[in-house]
């Protein structure tokens, strides 16, 4: 971090900040150095056995989703995308006979998207991968919080929980983050950011609410034909027979991954999937997280309605997002930067004093790096416990300020 992003640091934090820039900076230097080394030794763990850990784990973890699923579809073997047993055979002989079952879980329009990673070998598509979606994500930033992006998002720890599952978390932030800053300067834009968020329709689930109640008419529309649009392409190139397989794909998944998905419930933060490690049945979990989607909706709704303060309805579509959705890892939390940058915001503007705006930045920021432990640890899925409050705070920031 440079001198003069601590100067800005300095002067946005209007000399209310509980720890010194200088620490922060320190810390974050730190973790800067930290984190690429825990990757790079998490990576050279993965090829023990041929591109794996020899215990089923991959080199790159789940991108070998993406990269395989791009590959067979631009390769003239969609079926095969959507066939548990011939992608696995595909992506063990690509890893190594050790592989555990993977799976492509996502509608064909991000074949459509992810096209790039049919044109370079495996490894360096990794490296594509990560690279782009940082820089997307740093973009993104840049539109919220221009004098600290570059360090934020370097040094979001869910990014490297992000990068060392191969995922999309970053992808992810980058378009719902994105589309928000730019929603009220370029609304066509921003829906089209909003409309490619269908590759993983869950965590778009509030957005045409809050676009609706907050009558944001031409970036509804530009989202709406966005989303029409890829799912045009995508059944010009690949037909409507991929289709069909993922939609019938989605209740076998739907089982063996979130109702009884033992084997990842540590990485969940729903409130289904809490619900579900404190003994719940599968339909009183489903009730449990509808209640909360419901009230979630509500609150987001009446929020976008009233045209609240731009950080108060994005914290609230965000954080609402995660309490509505019954899927949620915590990688999809890389766009906790957003909402760290948009409470620092409310700080500065006197309506969250500076120990509470400490406190949730902590929380939404660091908790990604802790949940999967601490779900292994105790047995539980403790993320809701974590977001609600950050819900209720947003909520109630408009009310006064919050001590």
């Amino acid at each position: 971090m440079t001198t003069g992003t601590s100067n800005e640091l300095r002067q946005k934090s209007d000399g209310c900040w509980p720890i010194s820039p200088d620490r922060i900076d320190a810390v974050a230097r730190c973790w800067l150095v930290a984190a690429p080394v825990l990757y790079a030794w998490d990576l050279w763990g993965q090829t023990r056995t041929g591109l794996t850990n020899g215990l089923g784990r991959p080199f790159g973890d789940d991108f070998i989703n993406y990269w395989s699923g791009a590959w067979l579809a631009w390769h003239g073997r969609i079926a095969d995308v959507y066939n548990f047993e011939a992608f696995h055979l595909f992506e063990r002989a690509l890893s190594g006979p050790d592989l555990l079952y993977y799976h492509y879980g996502y509608p064909p329009v991000l074949l459509v998207l992810t096209a790039p990673l049919a044109l370079v070998p495996y490894v360096p598509g990794l490296a594509l991968w990560l690279i782009s979606s940082w820089y997307a994500f740093y973009r993104a930033l840049r539109l919220a919080a221009p004098g600290m992006a570059l360090l934020l998002s370097l040094a979001t720890p869910a990014l490297l929980v992000n990068a060392l599952g191969g995922q999309n978390g970053a992808w992810s932030a980058a378009l719902l983050g994105g589309g928000l800053m730019l929603l009220d300067r370029r609304p066509v834009a921003a829906g089209v950011l909003f409309g490619l968020l269908v590759y993983k329709p869950h965590l778009g689930l509030l957005l045409p609410l809050a676009l609706l109640a907050g009558r944001r008419w031409t970036a509804f529309v530009s989202a709406t034909l966005s989303v029409i649009g890829l799912v045009g392409v995508s059944l010009l190139l690949f037909g409507h027979e991929p289709w069909l397989t993922y939609a019938g794909n989605l209740e076998v998944l739907k089982h063996f991954i979130l109702e009884d998905g033992t084997g990842v419930w540590h990485r969940m933060m729903s409130v289904f999937v809490m619900a579900r490690h404190f003994g719940f049945s599968v339909e009183a979990s489903y009730i449990a997280q509808a209640v909360s989607a419901l009230i979630a909706a509500a609150v987001v709704a009446r929020s976008w309605w009233c045209d609240d303060p731009m950080e108060i309805r994005y914290g609230l579509l965000v954080l609402g997002t995660c309490l509505v959705t019954p899927y949620l890892q915590d990688y999809d939390l890389v766009v906790g930067a957003f909402v760290a940058v948009w409470l620092l915001a409310l700080q500065r503007r006197r309506l969250m004093s500076r120990s509470v705006t400490q406190l949730a930045m902590a929380a939404i920021l660091l908790w990604p790096l802790v949940n999967g432990a601490v779900g292994k640890a105790t047995g539980f899925a403790l993320g809701p416990l974590v977001i609600a409050p950050l819900f209720i705070l947003f909520a109630r920031v408009k009310t006064g300020r919050v001590s």
